[in-house]
């Protein structure tokens, strides 16, 4: 008679040690396991995305480029012709995107004074530096929506949006055959509904069809570029520029979370623009480019008002090679960079040349 085969019996027996090994502690509650499991996942995350983000090469030979706004110059209270000549002949910058102010240009309706500007173009000229002008109503810098006073007395919707089209032709009309303009940037961050102090009318995708259009009828030569909404978004309607804009910022001060203020990261890392940008590519076949890395700090008051050590905690030299880093492992070659004011007041005002030194010691990193 052959002997019973124990073979079920060491399986339970098994199962039953694994189970053993499988159970916490009783001295571990719920929250606290389900807390130490949410932590082993994030961790887990987090090594992964540090893995992945080291594996990404950085461009190479990118071409720097600087915005440049005589509005913040003089906000800071320096010199904004020798912020420009320094950013040209110090800096060696060779691309900036500079700024038409509306509320600047036509103070009076129908009279338009284009000094300010046409003295920055022929500086320009002179060292074979080319310009990225900011076309339209909305341009970088607070209040975003740069309206002239006259502007609020229009009786109707359908007159403003005449006036800013009307605008934006004059401009194009004025430099279209200058030699420094490579391209033109309309209606910077046309769609940012949360920033600046701009009305919901201002952001109207129809009215900025027909500007685009009107744009492109009186100078077909030059590429109009639109930078899309901040950090995020993806450009689904019209008009289809020639080329989109992203936004890098890092760290910045956050009083969008009710009572709860504090210095934020942006959580958006490299892959992410990355397969932003591919998105572009592959449904709206355009190409994009850095319209705005930041390389200042934001904080919780104007920097002007700033301490050094509160400017450093949102952007100091460490966190400007970060920037710079961060930057050109998104690929793309053109980065035109934000705060060449801000640099300057320091080095000038503060008598402080470390931010503008490493700035410039970044620009010519291979």
């Amino acid at each position: 008679m052959k002997k019973p085969i124990k073979k079920s019996m060491n399986k339970k027996v098994s199962t039953t040690r694994f189970k053993k090994i499988r159970q916490w502690p009783k001295s571990f509650k719920r929250w606290q396991r389900n807390t130490l499991q949410i932590f082993l996942v994030i961790l887990t995350l987090l090594a992964v995305h540090v893995t992945v983000e080291a594996s990404i090469p950085e461009v190479k030979d990118p071409v720097y480029g600087a915005s440049f706004s005589v509005k913040y110059a003089n906000e800071l209270g320096v010199d904004w012709k020798n912020n420009f000549t320094a950013l040209l002949d110090d800096m060696k910058i060779r691309n900036f995107r500079l700024m038409s102010y509306w509320d600047d240009t036509e103070t009076e309706r129908g009279v338009y004074n284009f000094e300010n500007l046409d003295w920055q173009l022929s500086e320009a000229n002179k060292r074979g530096a080319k310009v990225s002008l900011a076309i339209g109503m909305r341009q970088p810098r607070w209040p975003e929506c740069h309206k002239p006073q006259w502007y609020k007395d229009l009786a109707t919707k359908q007159e403003k949006d005449d006036a800013i089209i009307q605008f934006t032709q004059k401009v194009v009309n004025n430099y279209k055959d200058n030699p420094a303009i490579s391209s033109y940037q309309l209606e910077n961050e046309a769609v940012n509904n949360w920033f600046g102090e701009c009305k919901p009318e201002d952001i109207d995708q129809k009215r900025l069809k027909r500007e685009f259009d009107a744009v492109k009828a009186i100078d077909s030569e030059h590429p109009v570029y639109m930078s899309l909404s901040d950090q995020h978004g993806l450009p689904l309607g019209k008009p289809v520029p020639d080329k989109y804009g992203f936004s890098v910022y890092r760290i910045v001060w956050n009083d969008k979370t009710g009572p709860f203020k504090f210095y934020a990261t942006y959580p958006t890392p490299v892959w992410y623009h990355r397969l932003r940008a591919l998105w572009i590519k592959t449904f709206k076949n355009r190409d994009v480019f850095i319209h705005e890395l930041q390389i200042e700090p934001w904080g919780p008051e104007a920097t002007v008002n700033l301490s050094v050590d509160e400017q450093n905690r949102s952007m100091g030299p460490s966190q400007i090679k970060e920037n710079v880093r961060f930057a050109r492992k998104i690929g793309k070659k053109d980065i035109y960079t934000w705060g060449g004011e801000w640099w300057y007041w320091r080095k000038t005002k503060l008598n402080d040349p470390l931010i503008w030194n490493t700035v410039k010691k970044e620009f010519n990193r291979e």
